[in-house]
C-alpha cells in the first residue's frame, strides 16, 4: 500500500514539474514575441496567460497561498534593492518617500472610502484591498521605460518608489489581514504594529546583511569557496533575512529590501569584478523567469476567481466595481503626484529660502502615468488566507482577488501601452543630462 501511495505521489510531482516547465516555455516564447512586437513583456504575458487559461485544454494552475510570498517576493525585492544606485536614491529621498509612503497610504485610504461608500463593502475589506492595489510594479515600469529615453531623475524616482512602496504597502497589508480576521480596526493598534513591523524588519535585514558580507569575506580569506559558491550564497541571502523576520512577526519584505540596499552599496568594494559579472547574469535570468511566471499566472487566475464569484455577485456589479476601482487608482496617483512635485519646493522657497528648480511638467506627467500594478499586488491577493483564525472562510477573498486582477490588467494594458507614446509626444528625452560615472554605476557593471 505504501508503495502505491509513493507511486501516486511521484506521478503528481512529475505532472507538476511538467506543468511548471510548460509555463516557463510559454514565458520564453511570449518574451521573444514581445521583443519582436516591441511590446513590454509583462503586458503580453498577462494577455497570453488570460487567453490560454480560457482554452478547454488549459490546466488549472493556482499556487498555494502559503508559498507565494516565500518563493517570489524575497529574491525579486532583494535584487531590485541590490541594483539601486544609493547615491541617486538618497538625492531623491523626499520625492521617493512622498510616493512610496505618502501615495501608498493615500491610495489605500481613497480605495477604503470608495469600497465602503460606493461598493458597499466593510471598512476592513476596503482597507485590505487598498493595501493590495496601492503599490505600482517596478518590473512593469522598467520593462516599458527601458525602451524609451527618460531623464535619470525620473527613472531614479520610479525605481526608488517601487522599492519602498512594496514594503510600506505590504506592512499595511499585514495590518489589514489582522483587522479583517478580527472583524474590527483600531487605528492606534494598527499604527503601532506598522512601526514595529517596519523597524523590526529593517533591523533584521541590516544585521543579516552585515553577517552575510562578513561571511563572504571569511570564505574568501580562508580560500574555501569559488565564485559559484559565492553566487549560491547570494541566492540564499534574501531568504536568510526574510524567514527570521517573518517568524518574529515583523516585515520580511523590509528585511529583504534593507539587506539588498546594504550589500549592494558595498558590493563594489567587497566583491571581485568576475564575481559581479557572473552573479549579474545569474540574477538577471532568475528575475526574468520568476517575473515571467508571475505575470503569466496573473492571466491564469481569472477563471479560477470567477468560479468562486459566479453565485454570489452579479456580473453588472463586478464589472462596474472593477471599472470604478481602476479609474480611482489611476486618478488618485495623478492627483497626488503633481502637488507632491511642486508644493514641497515652493515651501522650501518660502520657509528656508532654498531654491531647488521645479521639475518640468512633462517629466511629472510621466511619473504620474507610470502606475502599472503587477507582481506584488498579485502575490498579496493570492496569498490571502483561506480561513480566519476562527476557522471561517476569509471574508470576500474571491472578490478581492477579482478586483486586484482587473486593476492589474487595466493599468498594465491602458497605461503600459500608452506610456511610451506619451513619453515620445511630450519629448521627455530633451531633459536628459549627461551624468558623471559614479561608484554606484560601476557597481552595476
Amino acid at each position: 500500500m505504501s508503495l502505491g501511495y509513493w507511486a501516486i505521489a511521484v506521478g503528481v510531482a512529475v505532472n507538476q514539474i511538467e506543468l511548471v516547465a510548460a509555463l516557463f516555455s510559454v514565458v520564453i516564447v511570449l518574451g521573444i514575441l514581445a521583443n519582436w512586437l516591441k511590446i513590454a513583456y509583462p503586458i503580453l504575458l498577462v494577455c497570453g496567460g488570460l487567453i490560454l487559461s480560457v482554452q478547454p485544454w488549459a490546466p488549472r494552475f493556482e499556487l498555494p497561498p502559503s508559498i507565494v510570498f516565500l518563493v517570489f517576493l524575497p529574491p525579486l525585492l532583494y535584487a531590485a534593492a541590490f541594483n539601486t544606485e544609493w547615491t541617486a536614491f538618497r538625492s531623491q529621498l523626499r520625492s521617493i518617500s512622498l510616493l512610496a509612503i505618502g501615495l501608498v497610504l493615500f491610495t489605500t485610504a481613497v480605495v477604503t472610502v470608495v469600497c465602503h461608500w460606493y461598493l458597499d463593502l466593510p471598512w476592513t475589506v476596503g482597507f485590505l484591498l487598498g493595501a493590495i492595489i496601492s503599490p505600482p510594479d517596478a518590473v512593469a515600469a522598467a520593462a516599458i521605460t527601458k525602451r524609451v529615453r527618460i531623464p535619470k531623475i525620473v527613472s531614479t524616482i520610479l525605481e526608488g518608489e517601487s522599492l519602498v512602496n512594496d514594503a510600506s504597502a505590504l506592512v499595511a497589508y499585514r495590518v489589514a489581514i489582522g483587522a479583517v480576521a478580527c472583524g474590527s480596526f483600531v487605528w492606534a493598534d494598527a499604527g503601532w504594529e506598522f512601526i514595529v513591523a517596519s523597524l523590526g524588519g529593517i533591523a533584521i535585514g541590516l544585521f543579516g546583511a552585515m553577517a552575510v558580507v562578513e561571511l563572504h569575506r571569511l570564505l574568501e580569506r580562508w580560500n574555501v569557496a569559488d565564485t559559484k559558491l559565492h553566487i549560491a550564497l547570494t541566492l540564499l541571502t534574501p531568504y536568510l533575512v526574510y524567514l527570521p523576520a517573518e517568524h518574529v512577526h515583523v516585515s520580511g519584505v523590509l528585511a529583504a529590501v534593507a539587506a539588498g540596499l546594504w550589500i549592494g552599496t558595498r558590493s563594489f568594494q567587497s566583491f571581485s569584478r568576475e564575481f559581479r559579472l557572473e552573479a549579474r547574469a545569474v540574477w538577471e535570468m532568475l528575475e526574468f523567469l520568476l517575473n515571467g511566471l508571475v505575470f503569466i499566472l496573473i492571466g491564469f487566475q481569472l477563471p479560477l476567481i470567477l468560479e468562486s464569484l459566479s453565485e454570489t455577485w452579479s456580473l453588472e456589479y463586478l464589472a462596474y466595481s472593477a471599472a470604478v476601482l481602476s479609474v480611482v487608482v489611476i486618478l488618485t496617483r495623478i492627483v497626488w503626484v503633481f502637488p507632491g512635485a511642486y508644493i514641497p519646493r515652493w515651501l522650501d522657497q518660502q520657509l528656508i529660502g532654498r531654491h531647488d528648480p521645479y521639475p518640468p511638467w512633462q517629466s511629472v506627467t510621466v511619473v504620474a502615468w507610470t502606475g502599472m500594478r503587477g507582481v506584488v499586488s498579485l502575490a498579496a491577493a493570492m496569498a490571502l488566507p483561506l480561513q480566519t483564525a476562527a476557522g471561517e472562510p476569509f471574508p470576500h477573498r474571491g472578490l478581492i482577488q477579482f478586483f486586484t486582477f482587473w486593476v492589474i490588467f487595466a493599468t498594465l494594458v491602458l497605461q503600459g501601452l500608452t506610456l511610451p507614446l506619451l513619453i515620445r509626444v511630450l519629448r521627455v528625452d530633451r531633459f536628459i543630462e549627461p551624468e558623471p560615472e559614479s561608484d554606484d554605476a560601476l557597481r552595476r557593471c
